[in-house]
């Protein structure tokens, strides 16, 4: 997959391309399912397969009093569009300038003008433009005019409930990791480097690596089964995510006890896959008490990841 990270940079029209843009936070299966619908129509077009999207997210722009936490870092969306097997992602810059571009501006000076687009498949209910007046009504419109066709996918789910990122967000924040999988198709995950921690895990005997973790959002507080990656290989494991309350810390954590690990962590980066949440964060009236909580929770998970195999994203062609 070729990365264009500005449409200046792009040299020359592409060859009849299939075109869908979003934000693609999370890279949930629905948005999976728009990939394949592009490389499919590139294919009949006997073209490229292109995705747009923007960096920073809009919301990051347009309203950032909201708190609005992604999903994945822009570096993980670009790996799983990347294993989606898509020739061409654009990144666009955006800007409240930007934002005040018509969609019809952006169809005529971007889409066609710099990109050559001869298809567009967007996702439902999906606009884009300055007030999101860029719908599928003015698309098809505009592709009346300008001689491109238009597909707009139904509503994409398993049956039961549509598939969206906001979804997939609440579900994270209210620790509920288990749903996830359905929507993503994966584990989520959150990676990051092994940092210097108070040594408590250690003491408990439960040594544990300290996670700086890169995602701006992270599961609730509580006590994870985990599926742990470093160095190409996966290990199980239990993961704490609060401010060690029977402590009385003030910060924020991420700690896991990787099982049966022997080594040296500091400075390395882990990858940390979220299987079950197990209990909330809860202060113990002593040392003891959490110690023995601690033993029970890594019995617990040993048994829920017992012949569990780890479930990533790796689609491509």
């Amino acid at each position: 997959m070729k990365i264009i990270r500005n449409v200046e940079e792009i040299p020359a029209k592409l060859l009849n391309p299939a075109v869908t843009i979003g934000n693609f936070d999370g890279v949930h299966l629905g948005h999976r399912e728009i990939f394949r619908r592009v490389k499919k129509s590139a294919a009949e077009l006997v073209g490229d397969s292109v995705v747009i999207t923007f960096i920073p997210h809009p919301l990051k722009v347009l309203a950032p009093d909201r708190g609005f936490r992604l999903i994945t870092t822009y570096e993980e969306k670009e790996r799983l569009i990347e294993a989606s097997g898509v020739g061409y992602l654009v990144t666009i810059p955006f800007t409240r300038e930007f934002a005040a571009v018509s969609a019809e501006a952006f169809v005529r000076d971007i889409l066609l003008q710099k990109i050559g687009m001869k298809k567009l498949i967007i996702g439902y209910d999906y606009a884009f433009g300055r007030n999101r007046e860029g719908d599928v009504t003015l698309l098809r419109r505009l592709g009346s005019e300008y001689d491109f066709t238009v597909e707009m996918l139904d509503q994409i789910g398993n049956g039961e409930t549509s598939f969206s990122s906001s979804a997939v967000r609440t579900l994270i924040e209210d620790g509920e990791v288990e749903k996830v999988v359905p929507f993503l198709g994966r584990y989520f995950s959150v990676k990051g480097g092994v940092v210097h921690g108070l040594n408590r895990g250690s003491r408990l005997g439960f040594p544990t690596a300290n996670i700086d973790a890169v995602e701006e959002l992270l599961p609730k507080e509580g006590v994870y089964a985990v599926k742990v990656s470093y160095a190409d290989r996966n290990f199980d494991g239990v993961c704490n995510i609060g401010f060690n309350p029977t402590f009385d810390s003030r910060k924020l954590t991420v700690e896991v006890n990787i099982f049966d690990f022997d080594g040296d962590l500091y400075g390395k980066e882990l990858k940390v896959h979220f299987v079950k949440r197990v209990r909330g964060d809860v202060k113990f009236s002593n040392v003891d008490a959490l110690k023995e909580a601690i033993a029970s929770d890594v019995a617990f998970c040993r048994g829920v990841l017992s012949g569990i195999s780890l479930l990533e994203y790796h689609e491509k062609g």
